[in-house]
């Protein structure tokens, strides 16, 4: 029994190990099959891709290529083109950008300027003057004081001249109001109607007469158009406090120049309140309110006082807050 079941098992493991080597043997071969397909694909494809461009004829990749670098070159030429184009109107526009009341005068002159040297190269001269060019300039000169005449300033000259009104005349009452630009012109001269009835016409100081008042402007319309002057501007005048009391009008502390509260003007009268005519006299050099005093004369004289000292004034008060260096005008 024993012998039996040796050589049976003996048979088995013989029978199991040629199955093992038969499928061994298959899956080999299969798997070299599937290899060797697979390899041979990809060289076909790789000896496809390499003969894909036929002999005798250029890489078509190559001309499209510089056909691209070609069309980029002249869209980067018309681009470049077109920044210089826009820099030049930038500069263009910067230069000829001009803001600010200063910038505008400064345009106004370089017009007049480039004006003239278009009359002078008419008359085909150069870098001679003629009786022909000095009278161009004259004339330029004289069309521009004609435009600056009788407008507004960033300045404006005030002066009152007032009547007696109430017990013997003591109290005052508006008679005459002026405003003077910076450059003296008078933009505003009127008399004004009584309110209440006139005790003192004080003609001997004031000039003022019955017949100027009954032909003068209603105070209404008055104060309302010299507060439209004076908004926003810097007035300058003697004693601005009585002057605007009169008028019933207000005005910021910082855009008033008083000549009779100015320092170093008070140091001619050793710290007392300088009258006008002293100033004028003093400082000017001109004599002033003989006799019947003018608004008009008065406020050109409180304006040629102030742009004697205007810069020094200014930056006095720029050092103080609620100041700005933007009123000082050069």
């Amino acid at each position: 029994m024993l012998i039996f079941f040796n050589d049976l098992l003996i048979r088995l493991l013989f029978i199991i190990d040629f199955v093992v080597k038969t499928v061994f043997v298959f899956a080999y071969y299969i798997y070299s099959k599937l290899i060797h397909q697979v390899f041979n694909v990809n060289m076909v494809e790789n000896n496809k891709k390499h003969n894909r461009n036929p002999i005798g004829k250029p890489n078509q990749t190559i001309v499209k290529r510089g056909v691209i670098d070609a069309n980029w070159q002249k869209l980067m030429h018309l681009t470049t083109l077109m920044d210089t184009k826009s820099e030049k109107e930038e500069d263009t526009d910067k230069k000829e950008s001009f803001k600010g009341t200063f910038r505008r005068n400064r345009k106004k002159k370089i017009i007049e300027q480039n004006n003239v040297a278009k009359n002078l190269k008419t008359l085909k001269l150069n870098n001679k003057l003629t009786e022909l060019d000095i009278d161009a300039v004259d004339n330029v000169k004289e069309e521009t004081r004609k435009d600056k005449k009788n407008k507004l300033t960033k300045f404006i000259a005030m002066d009152c001249e007032m009547v007696g009104i109430g017990y013997n005349g003591d109290d005052h009452m508006i008679a005459r109001v002026s405003l003077v630009n910076k450059f003296g012109d008078c933009i505003y001269d009127k008399f004004v109607k009584p309110r209440e009835e006139v005790v003192d016409y004080r003609t001997s100081i004031s000039g003022v007469r019955k017949e100027d008042l009954l032909n003068g402007e209603d105070f209404i319309i008055v104060q309302k158009e010299v507060s439209e002057i004076l908004k926003g501007r810097i007035v300058v005048g003697h004693s601005l406090k009585t002057d605007l009391s009169v008028l019933f009008l207000s005005h910021p502390k910082k855009c008033i120049r008083d000549t009779s509260k100015y320092k170093p003007f008070r140091k001619i009268t050793k710290g007392s309140t300088p009258s006008l005519k002293r100033l004028a006299k003093e400082i000017l050099g001109i004599d002033i309110q003989h006799g019947e005093h003018s608004s008009v004369e008065d406020a050109r004289a409180t304006m040629q006082l102030y742009c004697t000292v205007g810069k020094t004034w200014e930056q006095a008060l720029s050092e103080k807050r609620g100041y700005s260096r933007k009123f000082v005008e050069t």
